[in-house]
């Protein structure tokens, strides 16, 4: 089989890896429009139990990656200048470039070369392959030249915010919020290395535009953020990296594939930051595009069988993560709760999460919240 793979990302660089580790006598071509060692954004983080899912399958990928994550048991919490805990609430991140090399590694070894800076302008080009894999993410090339034929949709949460790192390290996964005369900020915050973390500010439409940082540098706004948050980051600075404000994009195709052309990953379906999972659901794509594909004899049958099999899934997470961040476009409400409701509104906005399993998880947090019920 020929395949093209378009996108160096997490999803793209995996499936090539997978299936051509599973079939070396097949031919896959992969097509990155970076460089080699460029990427935006600072680390990426897995909820829950990491790269386990991928244990069973695939162990030496796992411990090619596992040492280089940092790992928490707990969230922690800070509203005007108190913090909470929620503890049992695991976490794991990684430098975005540092997965990225040990995926390219990974993708070498079974003797695929990745082309890089190579731009597909039109998918015209890409005659004479049996199957093309499109994780070229976003703004994939294959889904905007198809939006009727996949059903593709894509709307935007109404938020703003920008991906910064600092060089200072963060004990836990951290969320700070902060009310300032002109509105209100969130800071998500967390280490992916030793002397890194990623620092992803938000905030709500109101308050953007009442910094009129529409029209401000990335340099001007990086300079507010620094003067919002400097009690978080104790001295240390911000570092920007392509650190525009965006609005989060909402993506959707009711069709997986067409004709020989399949989804996978942010091309597929987007998931908001706030639940962590972006970088694992493009991973279980590829898997499960792999798995469907020696399934069936059939290209096309392999991709339906793709889409009946993982839709379900997506579709249930997805859900989730809509509900978390319609909690996020109404943070500036939540803020007026008193600490333990704010934390427990928090730590059950996805609608996951009800109180018996949130004793099981977290049972120091919610002890600490129903003494403070009673109290009340």
């Amino acid at each position: 089989m020929r395949i093209a793979v378009i996108g160096g990302g997490p999803g793209g660089l995996y499936f090539a890896y997978l299936w051509k580790r599973r079939h070396p006598d097949a031919e896959v071509e992969l097509f990155e429009q970076n460089p080699a060692g460029a990427t935006w954004g600072f680390g990426v983080v897995f909820s829950e139990q990491a790269l386990e899912f991928l244990r069973a399958d695939d162990p030496e990928t796992v411990d090619a990656i596992a040492p280089r994550m940092e790992s928490w048991n707990n969230i922690t919490l800070n509203l005007r200048g108190e913090s909470v805990e929620i503890d049992g609430v695991g976490f794991s991140s990684i430098g975005r470039l540092a997965l990225l090399t040990i995926l390219q590694e990974r993708v070498r070894a079974v003797g695929i070369a990745p082309q890089f800076d190579k731009v597909i302008q039109s998918v015209d080009g890409l005659k004479g392959y049996d199957l093309i894999v499109a994780a070229d993410g976003l703004n994939s090339l294959v889904r905007c030249s198809f939006v009727r034929e996949f059903g593709a949709s894509v709307t935007h949460s109404t938020n703003k915010f920008a991906w910064y790192g600092t060089t200072r390290p963060f004990a836990t996964l951290s969320q700070t919020f902060v009310a300032t005369e002109r509105g209100t900020f969130n800071a998500h915050h967390y280490r992916y290395a030793p002397d890194m973390s990623t620092f992803l500010v938000e905030c709500d439409a109101a308050t953007w535009q009442a910094y009129g940082f529409e029209h401000k540098t990335i340099e001007e706004s990086q300079a507010i953020c620094e003067k919002v948050f400097a009690a978080t980051l104790s001295g240390h600075p911000l570092v920007s990296n392509k650190s525009v404000w965006r609005n989060f994009p909402w993506i959707w195709n009711e069709r997986w594939s067409h004709q020989n052309m399949v989804l996978i990953g942010d091309a597929l379906h987007s998931a908001h930051f706030s639940i962590g999972s972006g970088t694992r659901l493009a991973i279980e794509d590829a898997i499960a595009l792999t798995k469907a594909l020696e399934a069936e004899a059939d290209i096309s049958a392999a991709l339906a069988r793709y889409e009946a099999d993982r839709k379900p899934i997506v579709k249930k997470l997805v859900t989730a993560a809509r509900t978390s961040a319609d909690w996020y476009e109404k943070f500036p409400e939540h803020m007026k709760l008193d600490l333990m409701d704010f934390a427990y509104s928090y730590i059950t906005r996805s609608g996951r999460i009800d109180d018996a399993r949130l004793r099981a998880m977290s049972p120091m947090f919610m002890a600490r919240y129903e003494a403070s019920r009673r109290q009340s």
